[in-house]
């Protein structure tokens, strides 16, 4: 089985600034022809407020030949508590409506898929707690599967036991959690997007892969990651019992920097960058 993984396409029909590399993405899958893909989120510009953003993403989307699943990202269902657009009743079943579910599992063979909404986590809800039971028993039921899971947040960034990354990475208490039912059913594969690096790694067993947007990448914005900027794809090939992930960078995707538009794309993101640099 092989499946594409993209990730943070950032697409738009009144933001526009990187539909243009949707073209160069589509023709590469259509060539690499993929049994599966799987998007990991941040299909939209702002699908967390602008239904359009979805409708149009999802049209893009469906120009794939191919079985597509998706699962959402911050800026398609909203984020933390505190933040300006945090995850609520209205943007989830704007996305459930439109997009289906925001947390799936399928089986192919001798694997079952698991597709989880990373943006429930954090929240310590009814929301998260109904996803968490849930991958409990996909977990417990998998009848001698291998395990996969996709989703927007990477379990951390710099080191498994590291503070609260805000932002970037999963809350310390939700993310042993997550590396308890992980370790128990020995979890191949964790594979994310969001941070706008690609990298590989391992924990506890289980192979680590962040998807490079297709996108734009970020330079002094935010501070260095682990990995490396480039804008592409990744080719997850299955065999009966393991996983081998290749990050791509795919040809003809034109390398966006977002520190130049940040004030057109994203206004908010670069007020809170003044008021940091103000700060400092």
């Amino acid at each position: 089985m092989k499946i594409v993984q993209i990730s943070d396409t950032h697409l738009s029909p009144a933001k526009s600034h990187f539909n243009g590399n949707w073209e160069p993405v589509r023709a590469w899958i259509e060539a690499v022809a993929p049994d599966l893909v799987i998007h990991t989120g941040d299909v939209t510009i702002d699908g967390a407020d602008h239904e359009d953003d979805i409708t149009f993403s999802l049209d893009l989307i469906g120009q794939l030949s191919m079985p597509v699943l998706i699962v959402p990202g911050n800026h398609d269902v909203g984020h933390l508590p505190g933040s300006h657009q945090p995850v609520d009743p209205v943007r989830l079943a704007r996305w459930r409506r439109l997009a289906g579910p925001d947390y799936w599992g399928r089986d192919h063979g001798d694997w079952r898929l698991l597709g989880l909404n990373s943006l429930l986590i954090g929240f310590e809800d009814e929301e998260e707690d109904r996803q968490f039971t849930w991958l409990e028993e996909q977990l417990l039921s998998r009848d001698g599967r291998r395990v996969a899971v996709f989703a927007h947040k990477p379990l951390f960034v710099d080191d498994p036991g590291e503070g609260d990354t805000g932002y970037w990475g999963i809350r310390p208490r939700q993310r042993q959690r997550l590396f308890d039912l992980f370790a128990e059913a020995e979890v191949a594969l964790h594979a994310s997007g969001h941070l706008h690096w690609a990298w590989t790694g391992k924990h506890a067993g289980t192979s680590l892969v962040w998807a490079p947007p297709t996108s734009f990448i970020i330079d002094t914005l935010e501070r260095p990651m682990p990995g490396e900027r480039l804008v592409g794809a990744v080719v997850h090939e299955f065999s009966e019992v393991n996983v081998k992930s290749e990050i791509i960078a795919v040809p003809g995707l034109t390398s966006h920097l977002l520190d130049p538009i940040v004030e057109e794309v994203y206004p908010l993101a670069a007020k809170k960058t003044v008021r940091v640099e103000a700060a400092q």
